[in-house]
């Protein structure tokens, strides 16, 4: 494709503020507009749960990350939603509510919508500024939550809210908290800071019902609420571009390795996606799903790269990066742990030290996955061992 002249990016979070930045600092100089939905300037999402009832304003990517989208576009239109995609020979058009654009390449960076289940209408969730404004107004002290699933929102939420002196009650499907990214056998090794946190934790319920002032379990049990969080995940926010894009079932869009769309013969020259959005190729962990802010922060410079100067440099494969704060706990996670990989805890989770874990890939030395609980001098090492061109080989203790 010849060097672009427009490009068009849909979204204006993290990604799609790196994503201007990276193109500007790398020599762009076309038009380059920006869509947004939510009517607001870029805003960093970490925040809305690990600081929700101390951060009420929420905190800018201008002055968190020092980038300006605002600055480095043509034309920003926080509050004009993308409707419908068509991908051409020359380029793509993108429709809203008021016009057609027509460009040389569009950049998804729509981002992701929280879960809500149907029938849980009574249930709030948190994936945005304006999420987080409505869930902080109910949670005064006292108030009874009950939070819907003990995934990293869910725990961090909970933390939180028991610090700030609110009944808190955790419902998780799963045998233990963390099951889905960390697995049962580690994820239990959280169980404890719940109650340490005076958190009740209640595992292996599936909700039946949600009310008004309740949670009724399958078993019939029922758990007196005054506010309901569902935070059973968020899925790509991919439902505008319908049928012009493949998209896999919960709605991310294969890339290669410099966040080029998949199409049926191969990588779309007109179309990236980044952020939370994509399910990127990896030489080192197969297909490494988004939906975190390490992603959105560093992907853009790969693909910019690409766009700009294709054939230059071999793309990246950057380790997969997780980090949170809940429950009293700091935790750090590098790779992406598979469910067969074998994993290995290292120090005691119940002592004052810290502790870390492994996953090796079964009958190997090979280590797809590091977690850090506590231990923020492991970091920094984990870091650069991640960031070899192949996975880890470490002996086994």
């Amino acid at each position: 494709m010849p060097d672009p002249r427009s490009v068009l990016v849909v979204g204006a979070g993290l990604a799609a503020t790196q994503t201007a930045a990276a193109l500007r600092e790398q020599g762009f100089d076309g038009r380059l507009t920006v869509l947004g939905a939510e009517g607001v300037a870029p805003y960093d999402r970490p925040p809305l749960s690990k600081h929700l009832l101390d951060r009420p304003a929420p905190e800018w990517l201008s002055d968190e990350i020092g980038v300006d989208l605002s600055s480095l576009a043509d034309e920003t239109a926080y509050d004009e939603p993308a409707r419908t995609l068509v991908v051409h020979d020359e380029g793509a058009t993108v429709t809203t509510d008021r016009r057609e654009l027509t460009v040389d390449v569009v950049v998804v960076a729509t981002g992701a919508r929280a879960v809500r289940p149907a029938g849980w209408d009574h249930a709030l969730t948190l994936h945005t500024a304006a999420d987080a404004a409505a869930l902080r107004s109910r949670l005064v002290p006292g108030a009874r939550l009950v939070v819907i699933g003990a995934g990293w929102i869910g725990g961090e939420v909970a933390g939180v809210a028991a610090a700030a002196g609110l009944d808190v009650t955790v419902v998780e499907a799963a045998p233990a908290p963390l099951a889905g990214p960390l697995g049962a056998r580690i994820g239990a090794l959280a169980a404890r800071w719940y109650d340490e946190a005076g958190v009740r934790l209640v595992l292996g319920a599936q909700v039946a019902g949600v009310s008004a002032d309740a949670v009724t379990l399958a078993d019939g049990r029922r758990v007196p609420a005054d506010v309901v969080l569902a935070a059973v995940g968020a899925r790509p926010a991919t439902a505008w571009v319908a049928d012009a894009l493949p998209r896999e079932r919960d709605g991310s869009l294969r890339t290669d390795e410099s966040f080029a769309v998949l199409g049926p013969d191969g990588p779309l020259p007109h179309v990236r996606a980044v952020g939370d959005v994509a399910l990127r190729r990896s030489a080192r962990h197969g297909w490494v799903p988004g939906g975190h802010w390490d992603g959105a922060l560093h992907g853009p410079a790969e693909f910019a790269a690409d766009l700009l100067r294709p054939g230059d440099r071999s793309p990246g494969d950057r380790a997969p990066y997780v980090f949170s704060t809940m429950l009293g706990h700091s935790l750090t996670l590098f790779g992406l742990p598979a469910p067969d990989d074998e994993p290995l805890v290292l120090g005691d989770p119940a002592g004052p030290e810290g502790w870390s874990a492994r996953w090796y890939r079964p009958g190997t030395d090979t280590v797809t996955a590091a977690l850090t609980v506590d231990r923020p001098r492991e970091v920094s090492s984990l870091r650069r061992l991640f960031a070899a061109p192949t996975l880890p080989a470490l002996p086994r203790p």
